[in-house]
């Protein structure tokens, strides 16, 4: 079977990957020379720690697996399953993750709970004051702006594998074909469109009712930190926004213990990973409302490194970038991606929203187990 995937995010190249991997040929087409989406805008976390009971946790406990595996065969996406420390520094953060452990999957997550002395000795960069840390062993990383090149030269040694840059797809032509902007016409037995954020055009003449929205965030990247941050790390605020944590003790949480305004208003958690140059990447903050913002606002910034300086227990090395990024979420954010057969033999994978670097090897999987690749 010939097999053209659009898209060269990390979800479109997983989905290169299945195919490859299940014995097809596989065209790979994307409008960038190389991606510059959500996709290498992120942290590279494989995250399971706040993933929702159910359908949501079972996809990413799955695709944990499918990373740690492909990250064994591929080593250019520097997988490490480094785990990760939610950072509790308030009474009422503590409760929240103590209700954490008494959920019934608390142990398939890997939680633990640590004190503060224990946090600092599995994770020394943390010199802080807090009360502790929930601990999840499940939780590990990979390098965002490496990984879609690395495994796109595991998939060229296939033999099997064409990548086709800088080619915008504009036309379904009948089944299975699609048109690109240099007019070349792309025919294969199937046609996996993986867009990411790319909703208009002919992905709206496709799917003029797609229940998907944009999601906008900005993140940093620093100079070397010096030292190993041997964890991903997360803030309090993280609770507000994994579903996980819902609960009564997060409505105390929310009740009793207000963000601080700027927080509140761009709708941010802490998340902090280190990079392979041993900079840290930073962020986040979430964005709903169209239409985005062309510039970034610095007051999340600060807000930002103030949280990460207080972890430390040190000033953070000089912010080497920054950057805003969009990605596609589902409107009802309990469904982890919008799979839709938009022609005959043309299907649309979209809107896995924050959970899509975690979650793609999962998708790609189940897509081609309902294709029957």
């Amino acid at each position: 079977m010939r097999v053209i995937v659009v898209g060269a995010g990390v979800l479109g190249t997983m989905h290169a990957w299945q195919a490859v991997e299940r014995g097809h040929e596989v065209v790979h087409l994307e409008r960038e020379t190389e991606a510059r989406g959500a996709s290498v805008r992120n942290f590279g976390l494989v995250w399971v720690s706040g993933r929702a009971g159910g359908e949501e946790l079972a996809t990413a406990q799955r695709a944990r697996e499918l990373w740690e595996g492909i990250g064994s065969r591929v080593p250019g996406l520097y997988f490490r399953a480094n785990g990760s420390l939610t950072v509790v520094r308030t009474e009422a953060e503590l409760a929240v993750a103590e209700q954490a452990l008494t959920r019934p999957d608390a142990a398939e997550r890997g939680y633990r709970l640590l004190d503060a002395a224990e946090t600092r000795a599995l994770n020394p960069a943390l010199r802080g004051d807090f009360l502790g840390a929930l601990a999840c062993s499940r939780d590990a990383a990979v390098e965002p702006r490496l990984a879609q090149p690395a495994l796109r030269a595991a998939l060229e040694a296939s033999g099997r594998y064409t990548f086709v840059p800088g080619r915008e797809v504009r036309e379904v032509i009948g089944e299975n074909a699609v048109r690109d902007d240099h007019g070349q016409l792309h025919q294969g037995d199937l046609v996996v469109l993986c867009t990411g954020a790319w909703l208009g055009g002919l992905v709206r003449e496709l799917a003029p009712e797609l229940p998907v929205r944009k999601v906008r965030l900005q993140m940093m990247q620093t100079d070397p930190l010096g030292e190993p941050l041997t964890t991903s790390v997360a803030d309090g605020d993280s609770f507000r926004y994994y579903p996980a944590f819902a609960g009564t003790a997060l409505d105390s949480l929310r009740e009793n213990q207000p963000q601080p305004p700027v927080a509140a208003e761009h709708k941010m958690q802490l998340l902090m990973v280190q990079r392979q140059d041993g900079g840290l990447t930073i962020g986040d903050t979430h964005e709903y409302e169209h239409p985005f913002a062309f510039d970034v606002d610095e007051d999340p910034y600060e807000h930002l490194a103030g949280v990460a300086e207080e972890l430390l227990g040190r000033p953070l090395p000089r912010i080497r970038r920054r950057w805003a990024g969009v990605y596609a979420q589902t409107v009802d954010t309990t469904r982890v991606v919008h799979r839709e057969q938009v022609r005959d033999g043309v299907w649309l994978v979209t809107g896995p929203g924050g959970r899509g670097m975690t979650c793609s090897p999962a998708i790609a999987e189940t897509t081609a187990r309902l294709l029957n690749l």
